[in-house]
């Protein structure tokens, strides 16, 4: 499987936080699986639906696949589906945009234009 950008959704404060180190090493979900949970444009809403429904406070970010190599393995998850799972730390120069993810008034989170138009149903 090949898409040229996955999403990371997380708190900013986490973000924030992994920013300012300079790599991000994982949410605790990720820390306990052993790998970073990714979405396609595509599993995005679902996922923020799942795992993050009714949150404030989150961001998405934006990373480009291109030079993650051997690290991004795509593997079958929530209905067989694959998604993106990186073995590896991200670093920063991998990272496209991070944008808010704000809860709209239907209590279904808004993604930027560029998600949508790559996949996203809201």
């Amino acid at each position: 499987m090949s898409t040229s950008e996955i999403y990371k959704i997380i708190s900013k404060t986490e973000w924030e936080a992994a920013a300012a180190a300079g790599v991000f090493k994982g949410a605790s979900i990720d820390l306990a699986d052993g790998y970073i949970h990714f979405s396609t444009a595509a599993q995005a809403a679902e996922t923020a639906a799942l795992h993050f429904a009714n949150q404030e406070g989150l961001a998405l970010v934006s990373v480009s696949t291109k030079e993650l190599g051997d690290a991004l393995k795509w593997e079958a998850s929530r209905g067989g589906a694959l998604f993106p799972h990186l073995y590896a730390a991200l670093e920063m120069h991998h990272v496209a945009r991070v944008d808010d993810l704000p809860v709209g008034p239907e209590g279904k989170h808004v993604f930027p234009d560029h998600v949508a138009t790559a996949g996203v149903t809201q």
